[in-house]
């Protein structure tokens, strides 16, 4: 779980729409959006981040004890409603980290930011593109009432995969997002896990080429959530990014 007390609000970045935030830490802004294993899946990324950074840790409606508005239904608007939160907390020259489903909504946040209040982008194992030849191996939910101990990391909770299906569909892709892709400028590091199980490293090379200022990066011994299953490589590889200074303003 995560260390040093972030504090947790709910906000409204836009009518009739609460979003729980956790926050951690103080400097440039970066927010960091979980996937479908829920916001736990990257407790240590907001850890590792708020050593120096203000890490922004928004909760999807309808993971956890949230709740999804029916009108709320895709990462197009997940996107918009955080951009918003952008706006509503004043943070500007933010980096967007995005893992897994996160990562699809990392970049329509990107190709939507008309404002240009984002200056890097890392997607982690990110799901999103329609990849011709490269399929998504959809994941397995945790039974009902299973235990971490007897189900560890094995996948979503029923929950979280009904609230996932709601924003992504049955199909889990969008067929027009990778040709979308080409039109995001700013730094773009895609981190990936070499045993990656449901989307592999070809889809992630392949998504890789599609971003004008892209670049890919293979964690080895890692799976969907390197964070956790490689930790030392991962955020070394994060780190570089974060704070080379030809990688945008940090």
């Amino acid at each position: 779980m995560m260390t040093g007390s972030p504090t947790t609000t709910v906000m409204q970045p836009q009518p009739g729409l609460d979003v729980t935030l956790r926050e951690a830490g103080h400097g440039a802004p970066v927010l960091v959006l979980h996937g479908g294993a829920g916001p736990d899946s990257i407790d240590s990324v907001v850890t590792h981040i708020a050593a120096n950074h203000r890490a922004l840790a928004p909760i999807h409606p309808g993971f956890g004890d949230t709740k999804r508005p029916e009108t709320l239904n895709s990462a197009g608007d997940l996107a918009h409603t955080y951009l918003n939160l952008l706006d509503h907390i004043k943070a500007c020259d933010t980096t967007v980290i995005g893992s897994s489903f996160g990562g699809w909504v990392a970049t329509e946040m990107a190709l939507a930011d008309d404002h240009h209040r984002i200056k890097k982008l890392v997607l982690i194992d990110a799901i999103g593109p329609q990849i011709p030849g490269h399929d998504i191996t959809t994941p397995k939910p945790n039974p009902a009432g299973a235990t971490a101990q007897q189900q560890p990391r094995r996948g979503p909770s029923p929950a979280a995969l009904a609230a996932l299906r709601a924003y992504t569909g049955d199909g889990m892709q969008d067929t027009t997002l990778l040709q979308r892709a080409t039109r995001i400028t700013i730094p773009t590091l895609l981190l990936w896990g070499e045993n990656d199980p449901i989307v592999t490293p070809d889809f992630g090379r392949a998504y890789a080429r599609a971003f004008p200022d892209g670049r890919f990066t293979l964690i080895p011994g890692a799976g969907h959530l390197p964070m956790r299953e490689a930790p030392e490589l991962t955020y070394a590889a994060l780190d570089g990014f974060l704070n080379d200074p030809r990688e945008g303003h940090a």
